[in-house]
């Protein structure tokens, strides 16, 4: 069975672009690969947080990926931090990384852009997010644009280790999940919908509150016109909306079309609240039951002890292969 990584950063609250985009395959991906899909904490300090904020995302996070379906006994769910082998694999692949590769990084410039100071944790990351992948050998990387790059560095360190100690690693490959239209911004559809926006009414937020998703679409941007057409060049913003609907409702854009051929904005938009609503309602409500019970605590202490387990396995072997001495 081929091996798949991926993680999430618990820093803001997911929206309903993680979901589309990352989550929900989640639980696609459990029936037919190894899959490792870890609340990655350890990149989230590469930037200021509050303690007490970090430990409620990262549990939320955490949460969220068992109330959407991810089956515990299926997928390891774990805190990067509870598998200290990412961090060791991160320095040493940080050792096979150049410095012309780091600085190469567009999240890096982006990220760093107009700061007086930057901490070196945020320019080096991306030996860590190579080591997240390479620690378990991983075949397979769900990755979105925004990311390619950085799997692009993992592929060819993973060479360079090779090349220079024999073959271990496995070359990871990138997998496009059967997911729809990028999700963009509810103020801006030229900007991708993100946590990180400081315009809570850009975003629709996992765990936003059924009046809250009403009134957020509601106030959604819509293009000049009254048409519900999909059109992402001349009608950017209800073409967003449209795809939205689509992912929602499972109906392809051309049956959303036709379904409101001939009237306005705001029956469309109303209705497309309710099919945001239908789907997150059972989500929140399982979440909610999660956090109330604790179970999430258990489910993290029994994924990070399978992690560890072929974590401990792979690092030893990457030691050998590098001249370091064995433990006694």
């Amino acid at each position: 069975m081929k091996t798949v990584f991926s993680g999430v950063q618990p820093s803001g609250n997911l929206t309903i672009g993680n979901y589309l985009g990352a989550i929900r395959n989640f639980v696609e991906l459990q029936h037919d690969y190894a899959c490792n899909f870890v609340v990655v904490d350890l990149h989230a300090i590469t930037v200021p947080q509050d303690p007490a904020a970090l430990r409620e995302q990262s549990e939320s996070v955490a949460s969220l990926y068992v109330a959407v379906g991810v089956d515990p006994q299926k997928a390891n769910i774990y805190m990067q931090s509870h598998v200290p082998q990412h961090a060791e694999l991160g320095w040493l692949l940080t050792t096979l990384t150049s410095m012309g590769e780091l600085e190469r990084m567009t999240q890096f410039k982006d990220k760093s852009s107009g700061k007086e100071s930057v901490g070196a944790g945020l320019f080096v990351y991306p030996s860590l997010m190579a080591a997240d992948i390479l620690l378990f050998n991983t075949d397979l990387v769900p990755v979105g644009e925004d990311q390619k790059q950085h799997l692009e560095l993992a592929r060819d360190i993973a060479g360079r280790f090779n090349h220079r100690y024999g073959e271990f690693f496995h070359i990871p490959e990138g997998y496009t999940p059967k997911v729809g239209a990028r999700i963009m911004s509810l103020d801006d559809a030229s900007k991708k919908m993100s946590k990180s926006n400081p315009n809570e009414g850009s975003r629709i937020n996992m765990l936003d509150a059924p009046d809250v998703i009403r009134k957020k679409i509601s106030r959604a941007t819509t293009d000049s016109g009254k048409e519900v057409r999909y059109d992402p060049a001349a009608k950017p913003e209800v073409s967003n909306l449209i795809s939205i609907y689509s992912e929602f409702s499972g109906l392809s854009i051309a049956e959303v079309e036709q379904r409101y051929e001939g009237q306005m904005y705001g029956p469309f938009k109303k209705e497309l609240a309710e099919v945001v609503v239908s789907v997150l309602e059972p989500i929140q409500q399982r979440y909610h039951e999660i956090r109330k019970s604790g179970e999430i605590h258990e489910i993290l202490r029994q994924g990070a002890d399978r992690a560890r387990e072929t974590a401990e396995r792979n690092l030893k072997l990457i030691y050998e292969r590098m001249g370091f001495i064995p433990k006694a």
